[in-house]
């Protein structure tokens, strides 16, 4: 009994070490990694570091004047909540531009990432030549930041909603397929069999074997890209696709700081709304309003 403990027990110390020394090396090669990819790209944490007091001074710059004596008064008066923001009637409208275009992508990608994602799963008795080539599509759509899809379209079609529409759609139909048809790949096997042991068509297997397994995955996948999507659309707003970004950038090269500072807290406070009731409705949808 000693012997079988005490052989435990090296064994036992052999796996620790055997987890210690490779957790140390690994360690050491991705610092090594990180500091040659640092080198690579000129990254340097002194600039950062000599820099920093820059960005709190810009910062510090867009915190607005108010007056306690004049908090209330109306918008003509410096030092009032009304001065500060001023330009509210403006921006509220294209903040209601930015949570269209976010929805409007989403909902369109949500249904073609959907009829992509069966055709791109390799349990869907797809032929492998579609299934390559879906697959191949969503990596190149994915691959492209929304960003460099926006600053195309903004080129071909010129400034406003359309460019930020057009990336978002086809940045959202690339990553949202790819996990759906991962999450369809990975449902379970066991339904599918039964249904075709019954003499069903591969569409009915799909119908009412895979869809039903991989539905809350699809809606939570779904929801959670209309939040990244509005924040992605007010990015895009950056380089003139329309909303509430291109309000930002503009108060940014005319140097309006007060109005750099409301429209931040603008869009912080329409973010964390929309990501309370996105979380709320998802709950909603998948546990039937419990």
């Amino acid at each position: 009994m000693n012997r079988s403990n005490t052989s435990f027990e090296q064994y036992y110390q052999n796996i620790r070490m055997r987890q210690k020394r490779d957790t140390i090396t690994w360690s050491l090669v991705l610092l090594v990694l990180y500091f040659a990819a640092g080198n690579a790209a000129e990254f340097n944490l002194n600039t950062i570091w000599h820099s920093l007091p820059n960005f709190f001074d810009y910062m510090l710059e867009t915190v607005p004047t108010l007056h306690l004596s004049t908090l209330f008064a109306d918008s003509h008066t410096r030092g009032s909540l009304a001065y500060w923001g001023y330009r509210l009637p403006f921006q509220l409208p294209l903040i209601q531009e930015t949570l269209q275009l976010a929805l409007a992508a989403t909902l369109i990608s949500f249904v073609a990432a959907t009829a992509l994602a069966f055709l791109a799963a390799g349990n869907t008795w797809s032929p492998p030549l579609v299934r390559f080539a879906v697959r191949a599509l969503v990596a190149f759509l994915r691959t492209m930041p929304e960003l460099a899809w926006a600053v195309i379209f903004v080129m071909a079609f010129g400034i406003g909603v359309i460019p930020g529409f057009l990336a978002l759609t086809l940045h959202t139909v690339g990553s949202l397929t790819k996990l759906f048809y991962e999450a369809i790949e990975s449902a379970n096997d066991r339904p599918v069999r039964g249904l075709a042991a019954c003499g069903a068509s591969h569409f009915q297997r799909v119908r009412f074997a895979l869809w039903p397994q991989v539905k809350p995955l699809f809606l939570s996948y779904g929801f959670m890209r209309l939040e990244i999507n509005f924040r992605s659309s007010t990015i895009l707003g950056l380089v003139g696709s329309g909303g509430i970004g291109q309000e930002l950038m503009t108060n940014i090269k005319l140097d309006r700081y007060d109005q750099v500072s409301i429209t931040l807290l603008l869009i912080i406070f329409v973010v964390a709304v929309l990501d309370t009731l996105s979380g709320r409705l998802r709950q909603w949808v998948l546990e039937g309003g419990k």
